[in-house]
C-alpha cells in the first residue's frame, strides 16, 4: 500500500512557487520590504550590501552579483518571532495600524521574488548570540522542507561581519543567495537603481535623521567597498533640504509651497471613524524655471524621474501614481503633490500587501476624467455620500488633486512664459509699441477710450496698480514689478499677460491706471495653438522641421479662430443679431487695419 496522499488546501511547494510572482517590480522594491522591517524594529542604521565575484563571460572577466544582504541594528528577534517572520502571511505586526508593517508577507515574499535561498541571522545580546534559520526553494520544491527550520545559535558569517559598519547589541541580517530573478547583473547597477528609489521611499525618515541607509558593493571577500553611497532624502515635492537634488538645489529647495493652502488636511469618515489625509502641493521656483532649457539641466532631469502623485503611508512612500501625468506635458516635472494617509485607511486606498501601490486610488484616478465628464458629476458625488459608498472619500480627494494640478500647470505655464515675454515686450518693434503708436494717433484725432482718464495719475501710483494687477494674473512679484516699471517708463498703453481664466473666453480686457490690460486665457485651446506656439522659445537645437511645425500649428490655429467667428455669425438666430455681429466684425477689422498698417 503506497504512502497516503496529501490533500492540503494549499500544497506548500506549489504555493511558494506561485508566490514568487507576487509583483515586486525589482530588487529595490523587494529590498524595501526588509528596510520596512528594520525601521519597524527601531533600527537607526540599515545597510544594503552586495557581494560580487568575477567570472568569465564570453571570454571577458566580468563582475556578477552573488549575494545581497540587508543588515540593521534594530531590536532583533527571538526564536519564535524569527520563525514566524519567515512564514508567509504571519508576523508580529498583523494588527498594527500605526507603523509601516502589518501585512506579514514582507520578508519571505520579497526574498523569494529575487532568489531561491534566504538566510536570516538575528540577535538580541550581541552578534555572538545570533540565531539562524532559512528558506531553501530547492528543498521546498522537493517537499523536503515543509516548515521553517527551528532557529538555532549559529556563527555569524565572517564576510558580512567585514562588510557591515554598524553592529548593535541587537539586530538582523538577511542574506539572499542563488539570485535567479535579479534583473541587474552588477552591484553598481543595483545600487544606482536602488539609491534613487530608496531615498525617495524613506525621505521623511532620512530627513528627520531617524535612520541612515548605507549602500555598498564588495568584490569577493575584499573588505574595502568598490562602490558606496549613503542615501540622501529624495523629495518629489522638492521642499526638503538638504536633498539628493543636483546643484544648486542640493542645499536649497527647488520648489516652493503652493500658496498659504499648500497643505490641505482632509478629514475622511471611514469604517465608523474619522481619519486625516494630508495633501501637500508645491511647484518650481521662478529662478529654476527661468534658466535656459531648464528641463535639460541636471536638476530638471532629476525632476523628470519624480513625476506623479506621491502616495505616502505612515511616512513611507508606496508609489508615484501617474494618473495625473500627461506623457506629452514636459511641465509635469515642475509640480509636486503628496498624499499622506494612515494605515487605518489601507482598505479605502486599496494598499497591496507588498506595499507597492494603492489599487483603489489608482483605479479611480485613472478613470476620473471620464467620471467628471458626466453632466451629473455633482449629483453623483452627493449620491455616493448619502449611500455611504466607500468610493466617495476617494473621489473627493481625487477631485481636489485634479483641480489643484490643473491650477499648478497654469502657474508653471505663466511662470516661464511671463518671464520670457516680459523681456521682449518693450522692444521698439514689439506689438505693444506698435499698438501704443496707433492709439496715440487716434487720441490725437480726438478719439477717447475708457482707460485714458487715468493716464494723468502719478507714475508711482500707476506702477503700483499695474504691478498689483499683474501679480493677480499669476506673474511673479519680480516680473510684475519689472513689467510695470517698463510699461510706464516706455510710455506704453498696453499690457499683455496670461492668466488661467474661468470660462471659455479667449481673453479679457480691463482698463487699469491708464493702461489696457489684456489677459489671455491659458486654459483656452487657442493659447496653445497660437501664442504659445509662436512666442515660446524653441528648445535648444530645435530642427528646421520643428520650427516649421510650430508655424504650421499657429497658422492652423488662426484659421480655426476665424472659422469659429464665421460659424458664430452663421448661428445668430435673427437678421438683426446677425447684422450687429457683422457690424462688430467690420469695426474690429477697421481698428485692426489701423493697428497693423505699416507697423
Amino acid at each position: 500500500m503506497g504512502a497516503p496522499e496529501d490533500f492540503d488546501l494549499v500544497p506548500a511547494h506549489l504555493a511558494v512557487q506561485a508566490m514568487r510572482d507576487n509583483g515586486y517590480r525589482n530588487a529595490a522594491y523587494a529590498a524595501a520590504e526588509l528596510i520596512d522591517n528594520a525601521i519597524q524594529a527601531g533600527a537607526t542604521s540599515v545597510e544594503l550590501l552586495v557581494r560580487e565575484e568575477t567570472e568569465l563571460v564570453q571570454a571577458r572577466r566580468r563582475a556578477r552579483i552573488r549575494e545581497i544582504a540587508v543588515l540593521d541594528n534594530g531590536s532583533g528577534m527571538d526564536s519564535a518571532t524569527l520563525r514566524r517572520a519567515l512564514q508567509f502571511g504571519n508576523g508580529s505586526h498583523l494588527d498594527d495600524r500605526t507603523g509601516i508593517g502589518r501585512f506579514g508577507m514582507g520578508l519571505p515574499s520579497a526574498s523569494i521574488s529575487q532568489c531561491r535561498r534566504v538566510d536570516v541571522w538575528s540577535w538580541q545580546d550581541g552578534i555572538q548570540s545570533a540565531i539562524h534559520t532559512h528558506i531553501d526553494l530547492e528543498a521546498v520544491a522537493s517537499e523536503a522542507m515543509r516548515e521553517v527550520p527551528d532557529p538555532c545559535v549559529d556563527e555569524f558569517p565572517p564576510v558580512w561581519k567585514q562588510f557591515g559598519q554598524v553592529f548593535g547589541s541587537s539586530g538582523t541580517l538577511v542574506v539572499w543567495s542563488d539570485l535567479d530573478r535579479i534583473v541587474w547583473r552588477t552591484g553598481k547597477a543595483v545600487m544606482e537603481n536602488s539609491e534613487f528609489l530608496v531615498a525617495r521611499m524613506y525621505r521623511e525618515f532620512l530627513h528627520r535623521g531617524d535612520v541612515s541607509i548605507r549602500m555598498a558593493t564588495y568584490d569577493g571577500s575584499d573588505p574595502e567597498p568598490k562602490h558606496e553611497w549613503f542615501a540622501v532624502a529624495n523629495d518629489p515635492g522638492y521642499l526638503i533640504s538638504p536633498s539628493s537634488t543636483p546643484e544648486p538645489y542640493d542645499q536649497d529647495a527647488l520648489f516652493q509651497p503652493d500658496g498659504e493652502s499648500w497643505i490641505v488636511r482632509h478629514v475622511v469618515a471611514f469604517d465608523g471613524e474619522k481619519h486625516e489625509v494630508r495633501l501637500r502641493f508645491s511647484y518650481a521656483k521662478e529662478e529654476a524655471r527661468n534658466a535656459r532649457n531648464a528641463g535639460s539641466t541636471a536638476y530638471g532631469k532629476h525632476a523628470a524621474r519624480n513625476i506623479g502623485v506621491s502616495l505616502v503611508r505612515a511616512g513611507r512612500e508606496l508609489d508615484m501614481d501617474q494618473a495625473f501625468v500627461s506623457t506629452s506635458e514636459a511641465r509635469d516635472r515642475w509640480w509636486g503633490v503628496e498624499v499622506d494617509f494612515p494605515p487605518s485607511l489601507d482598505e479605502l486606498f486599496g494598499v497591496t500587501n507588498n506595499k507597492q501601490s494603492a489599487r483603489n486610488f489608482s483605479d479611480i484616478a485613472s478613470r476620473l476624467e471620464s467620471l467628471k465628464g458626466s453632466p451629473d458629476w455633482s449629483d453623483f458625488l452627493t449620491e455616493l455620500d448619502q449611500e455611504d459608498d466607500p468610493r466617495a472619500p476617494l473621489l473627493e480627494i481625487l477631485d481636489l488633486i485634479d483641480r489643484r494640478v490643473r491650477a499648478l500647470r497654469g502657474l508653471i505655464q505663466l511662470q516661464k512664459a511671463g518671464a520670457d515675454r516680459a523681456r521682449r515686450r518693450h522692444d521698439v518693434g514689439s506689438a505693444e509699441s506698435a499698438a501704443t503708436a496707433a492709439t496715440r494717433e487716434r487720441q490725437g484725432e480726438g478719439r477717447v477710450g475708457q482707460s485714458d482718464a487715468e493716464e494723468s495719475l502719478p507714475e508711482d501710483q500707476r506702477k503700483s496698480l499695474i504691478e498689483e494687477a499683474l501679480v493677480d494674473s499669476g506673474l511673479s512679484p519680480t516680473d510684475a514689478q519689472e513689467m510695470a516699471a517698463r510699461t510706464i517708463g516706455y510710455g506704453l498703453k498696453y499690457v499683455f499677460t496670461e492668466a488661467a481664466l474661468e470660462g471659455t473666453a479667449f481673453f479679457s480686457v480691463a482698463p487699469k491706471a491708464g493702461e489696457i490690460i489684456i489677459k489671455v486665457n491659458t486654459n483656452h485651446p487657442a493659447y496653445g495653438n497660437l501664442l504659445e506656439a509662436l512666442e515660446t522659445e524653441p528648445p535648444e537645437g530645435a530642427s528646421t522641421e520643428e520650427l516649421k511645425n510650430r508655424l504650421v500649428k499657429a497658422g492652423r490655429g488662426l484659421k480655426l479662430l476665424l472659422m469659429a467667428w464665421a460659424r458664430y455669425e452663421d448661428e445668430q438666430p435673427s437678421d438683426q443679431l446677425r447684422a450687429e455681429t457683422q457690424d462688430a466684425r467690420a469695426a474690429w477689422g477697421q481698428m485692426a487695419y489701423r493697428f497693423l498698417q505699416d507697423r
